[in-house]
């Protein structure tokens, strides 16, 4: 099953292949590929299995940089990626935004991302870094949505950090495990779906405080106390 997934994508899609074909530009290429997946409307690109890909690499000595300098260089280009997509939104998000048929740009999303920054805080762009996609256009609705700017430097730094370094940290940990390198295709499709799990975890959270949450023009509930007297009153 596994393997026609693989056959399926294209060759630009497979993290392994990808690197191979940049060589000694592999690093390089990566930050690109992050960048442009972060912040310049082109999601479908293999960012969380790419960053894996390279720790993995990295490991192996098949790409001869050190550890900490790959972190720095693909958490800087994350960041700026977002960076990038906050002023495209918010430069140009009425522009992009004024469709309501639109597959992705619609303007009630710029109502929605309001609304999902107030529910969740801050934490919402760091969730957003772990899932594809959504981490390339929550950037864009940010900007678009006039969030302010500092609040989205602080916690898009944060998402980058943990995004970026932490999963290349873990394909470095993990490249050294024989399972890991002669299954890596599977490893990386693992790797997405549990990329998915903080989303999943943070909608099932949200639909239980919005079970628990009276609606706004249902009056709050006597306390049982006054219920008491008023009942002793009759």
């Amino acid at each position: 099953m596994l393997s026609l997934v693989a056959m399926l994508m294209p060759n630009w899609m497979d993290p392994e292949y990808l690197l191979n074909w940049l060589g000694d530009w592999a690093l390089w290429g990566t930050a690109a590929v992050v960048f442009i997946e972060c912040g310049l409307l082109f999601p479908i690109l293999p960012g969380d299995s790419l960053l894996f890909a390279v720790g993995l690499f990295i490991a192996h000595g098949t790409i001869d940089i050190p550890l900490w300098l790959a972190c720095v260089i693909l958490t800087v280009a994350a960041f700026l990626g977002n960076v990038s997509g906050y002023y495209i939104g918010r430069v140009l998000g009425t522009t992009l935004f004024k469709n309501p048929n639109a597959r992705f740009l619609k303007p009630k999303y710029i109502e929605q991302t309001h609304e999902f920054f107030e529910r969740y805080g801050p934490r919402a762009l760091v969730l957003a870094r772990f899932v594809p996609i959504v981490r390339t256009f929550i950037t864009i609705v940010a900007g678009a949505g006039k969030m302010d700017p500092r609040k989205f430097f602080l916690w898009t730094g944060i998402g980058a950090l943990l995004w970026a370094t932490g999963i290349t940290l873990l394909g470095h940990a993990l490249g050294r495990v024989k399972f890991i390198h002669d299954h890596l295709e599977s490893a990386l499709i693992l790797l997405v779906l549990i990329s998915l799990i903080p989303m999943v975890v943070e909608y099932f959270l949200a639909r239980r405080r919005a079970r628990n949450t009276p609606p706004a023009d249902e009056p709050p509930a006597a306390p049982k106390h006054a219920a008491t007297t008023n009942h002793l009153n009759d």
